[in-house]
């Protein structure tokens, strides 16, 4: 049992080093800072909710290696994020542009958080208006109970 922990716990002390590593830096530190902003910016197509440094997947790998290729070839980040579009939609973009298929993605919530606030009100707007009116008052009879009951007391009770 304590082997077990133990090879577990050396499992996860040497999971870092799993990670992903770039050895070949690119010609300029300019190009570096490029990379990793579009890296970054860039959604992997088959872990969806990773960019693609953090990624592990082939495709991640490939696709940073494409970003490479075309930042030493002198492309610049819109002609890349195009390239990648091209080839794989809007979603490898984590901010797509604004466009007709994209309305949805960029005013959706906006519009959702609208509606329910103006439900919201319109509910507690309905209940203070129905909360005193709805209620006949009360009896004399009935006033003395209630008055009993706050006090502490027993009610009259009638047989």
């Amino acid at each position: 049992m304590r082997l077990v922990a133990v090879l577990l716990a050396l499992c996860l002390l040497i999971a870092p080093a799993w990670a992903v590593i770039e050895i070949a830096p690119l010609s300029s530190a300019e190009l570096e800072a490029r990379y990793r902003v579009l890296i970054a910016e860039m959604r992997c197509p088959k872990c969806q909710n990773q960019n693609l440094a953090d990624s592990d997947a082939p495709i991640a790998a490939d696709l940073r290696g494409e970003i490479r290729r075309l930042l030493e070839a002198g492309y610049d980040d819109r002609e890349i994020a195009a390239h990648l579009v091209e080839r794989y939609g809007d979603f490898v973009l984590y901010r797509p542009a604004v466009q007709k298929n994209t309305l949805v993605l960029w005013f959706g919530p906006g519009v959702l958080a609208v509606i329910g606030l103006l439900v919201l009100v319109m509910v507690v707007r309905r209940q203070r208006r129905s909360s005193g009116l709805d209620s006949p008052p009360l009896a004399a009879a009935e006033q003395q109970q209630l008055d009993a009951l706050l006090k502490g007391d027993e009610p009259e009770t009638r047989e």
